[in-house]
């Protein structure tokens, strides 16, 4: 499956962390925890999972179908991002663009053509969220 967002941001604030320990980060530049409080990656993994189950139950598909799958993971996310107990945090344009892809990398991964599935409905395939996403 496709590397779920969590997981990069996990691996770049070990990154930062580790860039702090060494010393070729000052402590004041390290906002990362910050930016990815837990409660915000434990729900946008949880969204993930839900949408990656989802999307493995699959079979032969109609783009109706696709399409509600994206939009019922675009809602959820779209209820983490605006959710005030992460202190703040929400999706930026890194976290964004890398969400789209994920569901875009996910969907090709279990034989959905989205660029097909995207023309089909007069739209390009980076727009397959758009309809949905507040983030």
């Amino acid at each position: 499956m496709a590397n779920r967002p969590p997981e990069n941001w996990r691996a770049w604030m070990a990154e930062v962390a580790r860039d702090v320990e060494v010393g070729s980060l000052d402590p004041e530049c390290a906002g990362a925890a910050e930016m990815y409080p837990e409660s915000l990656l434990r729900a946008t993994d949880s969204a993930v999972e839900a949408f990656e189950a989802e999307v493995r139950g699959l079979l032969e598909p109609s783009g109706d179908e696709v399409l509600g799958t994206v939009e019922r993971v675009v809602l959820a996310l779209n209820a983490v991002d605006g959710d005030a107990s992460h202190g703040g945090a929400s999706y930026c344009t890194e976290e964004r663009e890398q969400l789209c892809e994920y569901i875009d990398l996910a969907l090709g991964e279990h034989g959905v053509d989205v660029a097909a599935l995207a023309a089909r409905r007069g739209i390009d395939r980076a727009e397959i969220t758009d309809a949905w996403r507040d983030w």
